[in-house]
């Protein structure tokens, strides 16, 4: 059963939002994360651990963690990285977070009683916290700007994808809903804008999904993948793109996103099926012509080039973080968690930080134009904030020397790339039905 995600007000309190060229924005923030030690790091000293798997940061950011004392070993300073793990050791790693923006696009409340809440999700906002996201999340935002707390998630959207998306508001509630979905009584449906014309004539596409990565988020058509099933109808053709009606009968990751590309009408805007990183057909008929490493590299770069990766949700710090996860193990609609645990390799967002042992000390990279074995503790390294998260006044204005982000330019997405034209339209069970409006994209005449 879907314990439900617990946040109070202290986590609320670890930093507001502003809002500025139609996106929202987190201050950043300085942010705890906490592990037990991993069986496998038992009788290993902290160096050798951070060197062989927290490789998204060089060893002499740990050193200058350390004598920070932003690096913590049963709630004592870590002084000596050579100091040899034990089983139970609890790890606090202090770091100066920053989160990517979301669309300024309220989240508007479809229905509520005293069981569940329902709500109209915009695009770019993951369902709660994972990866880079924490503030900005359907949760976060529920629970600080409309005081709703202890929800249960039922099901998932993408991140970038919007519409209706359903929280229980206790366990009964989600136990019987759970239910339902196990005998296969929920109905969902959605409404997606595609490339070309597509076919009058109903399409039921049957090609099994594999993941090709999950640190990306990143599926294709394979046989070796898992079965589902899509029924597609159209509802309008404008002459350049078809809006249609999308049935998914399974709910693997990025079905919907991924059975469109094969059938050779990908969403017009969708950012990774719809790339030339997938050859001159754009990935129709599952025809890629490439390795599924030459794929991911070409993804990458496409975004790179474009400054776009963190419409991906990923930053650069990211790509050089440890190894691929494994299968999460859920069909559902999923938002992907792009650093979620670079230790565990899992990146189920189901998973993430509800569980305190759970979660990992992850830590900003740092670039290599600064000497971290020279600076001063006392003098440089000081937070700007306090460790328990609550900054002052004017401590989010502050750079901490320790993050690469500070020292970042990035530029900010346009509202217009925080959305792509996928809506969760309709959701329905054996005693509930919720309906959103259709998206403005959706309607007969619209034009790009």
């Amino acid at each position: 059963l879907n314990p439900g995600v617990s946040f109070g007000a202290e986590h609320f309190a670890e930093t507001s939002y502003y809002f500025e060229g139609g996106l929202r924005k987190v201050r950043p923030y300085y942010f705890d994360f906490r592990t037990y030690c991993k069986g496998r790091w038992v009788g290993r000293s902290l160096l050798h651990v951070f060197g062989t798997e927290f490789r998204a940061q060089p060893l002499a950011y740990y050193r200058a963690a350390a004598r920070a004392g932003r690096l913590r070993l049963n709630e004592e300073p870590v002084r000596d990285l050579d100091i040899v793990l034990k089983n139970n050791d609890f790890l606090r790693n202090t770091v100066h977070r920053h989160e990517p923006p979301v669309t300024a696009q309220p989240i508007r409340i479809l229905a509520e009683d005293e069981e569940v809440v329902v709500v109209d999700k915009p695009s770019s906002l993951p369902v709660h916290p994972c990866g880079r996201f924490r503030h900005n999340t359907v949760i976060f935002i529920l629970g600080k700007e409309h005081g709703l707390r202890e929800l249960h998630t039922l099901h998932r959207l993408d991140r970038m994808t919007s519409g209706v998306l359903m929280f229980a508001k206790t366990a009964a509630v989600s136990k019987r809903i759970d239910e339902q979905v196990r005998q296969r009584q929920l109905e969902k449906e959605y409404v997606c804008r595609v490339v070309g014309e597509f076919p009058e004539h109903e399409v039921l596409c049957e090609e099994p999904i594999l993941v090709v990565s999950y640190k990306v988020g990143v599926c294709r058509v394979d046989p070796k993948g898992k079965p589902c099933q899509t029924l597609f109808q159209r509802l309008s053709y404008n002459g350049s793109s078809s809006v249609v009606r999308c049935l998914p009968r399974t709910g693997r990751t990025h079905q919907i996103r991924v059975h469109l590309q094969f059938l050779g009408h990908p969403i017009v805007n969708d950012p990774i099926y719809n790339m030339e990183a997938w050859g001159p057909d754009r990935g129709k008929g599952g025809k890629i012509g490439k390795t599924d490493e030459e794929l991911l590299k070409a993804l990458v770069e496409e975004h790179r080039s474009k400054q776009s990766l963190e419409v991906l949700g990923i930053g650069e710090e990211d790509l050089n973080s440890a190894g691929e996860s494994k299968d999460c193990g859920n069909s559902g609609d999923c938002t992907k968690s792009v650093d979620a645990d670079p230790v565990n390799g899992s990146s189920c967002p189901a998973e993430d930080e509800k569980d305190p042992r759970r979660n990992d000390v992850a830590a900003c990279p740092l670039n290599s134009d600064i000497n971290l074995e020279t600076l001063d503790k006392d003098k440089e390294l000081g937070l700007c904030g306090n460790l328990d998260g609550q900054a002052g006044e004017k401590g989010w204005e502050e750079k901490d020397p320790l993050c690469v982000e500070c020292r970042t330019s990035r530029r900010d997405p346009s509202p217009k790339e925080l959305v792509m034209f996928l809506h969760a339209l309709r959701y329905k069970g054996a005693d509930f039905e919720y309906c959103s409006s259709m998206p403005e994209w959706a309607t007969e005449d619209w034009e790009q």
